[in-house]
């Protein structure tokens, strides 16, 4: 949900694709930001099923179109260079980095079995536009890891905002939003985002996020 708020929506976003949309949180989300077209691809079927039935209950279909696929090859299917956003919150860990059931709903939402950051990475680069923009939540002892693997695929990081739990504890996500040939350098490094108080109250930020007044 973090990277629908975090990523850059302006006028000219058109087309937008969420990857690894589960039950399609992002995409919902960014209807409350813009009035583009979001098609959201999720590659289990269970998942994709509650994710329409998601979109149903809140009459959005006409806004977003959800596809049940694997995300690897998809521009040959929805477009190629046609997006000018695409977003996504991909599995965090690598294949063989925990104990797991590959055949596991959550074990395919969570590490590399169906798609690595570098399929993510070179799909979000096919999909977009030049000077398209890719947002992404990660994991932030990939870092750097995912800024090379963005440049591989000419996306240039611009963006960075680092998130905690709370204060005075590990950072333990990360939001990272490039320009697909953007030229070098000039990234920015956001104000940090605290998501609990020391009550275990969400911070005043975490709630205008979410548009939610106690």
């Amino acid at each position: 949900m973090l990277i629908a708020y975090f990523t850059t929506i302006n006028k000219g976003v058109k087309n937008i694709c969420d990857l690894c949309s589960g039950n399609a949180p992002i995409p919902m989300y960014l209807t409350l930001r813009t009035d583009a077209k979001i098609v959201g691809v999720e590659v289990q079927e269970y998942t994709y099923k509650l994710a329409k039935m998601s979109v149903e209950y809140n009459h959005l279909e006409n806004q977003i179109e959800l596809i049940n696929d694997n995300l690897i090859g998809i521009n040959e299917k929805i477009g190629k260079h046609t997006f000018d956003l695409v977003t996504c919150n991909p599995p965090f860990f690598k294949l063989g980095s925990h104990n797991i059931n590959p055949t596991d709903a959550k074990a395919i939402a969570r590490h590399e079995i169906l798609a690595t950051l570098d399929d993510i990475c070179k799909e979000a680069s096919l999909l977009l536009n030049s000077k398209g923009r890719f947002s992404m939540v990660h994991r932030p002892d990939r870092l750097m890891e995912i800024i090379d693997t963005l440049r591989k695929y000419h996306i240039e990081p611009k963006r960075l905002q680092l998130v905690y739990p709370r204060m005075n504890s590990e950072c333990n996500h990360i939001l990272i939003e490039g320009i697909k040939d953007g030229s070098e350098g000039s990234l920015r490094i956001l104000p940090p985002l605290y998501v609990y108080k020391e009550d275990g109250k969400w911070t005043d930020e975490v709630l205008k996020i979410y548009n939610y007044e106690e």
